[in-house]
């Protein structure tokens, strides 16, 4: 039997991930700032009252060129990135996860995690509710079936229940012999929530690639701001422009959260493929 709208649930996820994303740029914005989350949306610039057609996720910046409407200041391109991520994402954990407890679950630790990821590359912070939230959805996951037939709560194997400490004890080793020097607690500390959820082989999979993407791009950076041909810059303005270094301090959240979603959604295991 043919579906009559075959495609409206997924209309539905990419939907609700590009609502979610919009509060979440909202989040972002205000967290820590003592604003709070009430009241109406406001310009940034020209501190104008948005209507709702300026509030649209996504179009809304499209359709405006990345503009205010009333002041004509350039918008943040956070804003529809993050509504177009939140929205990929969303549709990604529908097709990943039919039952609709893991669902949600799922959805709650992704939308969290992109929080943390860009509040972490705006501030050099992880806010620790979102930590919280990541470590409490992770490990609800091991306790609900993944059968798409069943909603029912199963007891998972005990190792289940310490796995998201102990994928995530090589980081917390590195913060407390550096002192948080060279790896933040804040890191460790969502690799828990993300073990829970991913499990002992996807979440050493995850490691690892971090890993990878997180030198590669330290490389590249490093590569890109060094002087031509060893030449030290002569003007000050010069200097100033340069001063990425392999010294200098380096986000771990995101390349955390890109190995997490490169085993999660396109089913990768390192584990299998060099080792069994």
């Amino acid at each position: 039997m043919v579906e009559p709208f075959p495609w409206l649930f997924e209309t539905y996820a990419v939907v609700l991930g590009a609502v979610i994303g919009s509060f979440l740029n909202a989040l972002i914005f205000r967290f820590r700032t003592g604003k709070g989350m009430g009241g109406r949306s406001r310009c940034m610039q020209c501190n104008h009252t948005l209507s709702t057609l300026d509030l649209v996720p996504i179009f809304s910046f499209l359709f405006l060129g990345g503009r205010c409407r009333y002041c004509a200041s350039r918008l943040s391109v956070q804003y529809v990135w993050v509504e177009i991520v939140a929205a990929l994402l969303s549709l990604g954990i529908f097709l990943a996860e039919p039952n609709p407890v893991r669902f949600t679950l799922a959805l709650v630790l992704w939308m969290t995690l992109l929080f943390v990821v860009v509040y972490d590359i705006r501030h050099k912070i992880l806010p620790i509710p979102g930590l919280w939230i990541i470590g409490i959805a992770g490990f609800a996951t091991i306790f609900v079936s993944r059968s798409s037939s069943t909603c029912s709560l199963i007891m998972p194997p005990l190792f289940d229940m310490g796995v998201g400490f102990f994928v995530a004890s090589p980081l917390l080793l590195l913060s407390l012999v550096s002192r948080g020097r060279w790896m933040g607690w804040g890191d460790g500390l969502l690799f828990v929530g993300l073990g829970f959820f991913l499990g002992l082989s996807a979440s050493i999979s995850a490691l690892v690639i971090a890993f990878w993407i997180g030198a590669i791009v330290g490389i590249l950076l490093v590569s890109a701001q060094s002087p031509r041909g060893g030449v030290v810059p002569a003007s000050q303005s010069e200097k100033k422009t340069r001063r990425f270094t392999m010294k200098s301090e380096l986000p771990f959240a995101p390349f955390l959260a890109l190995g997490a979603a490169v085993v999660y959604f396109f089913h990768v295991d390192l584990i299998s493929i060099f080792i069994l």
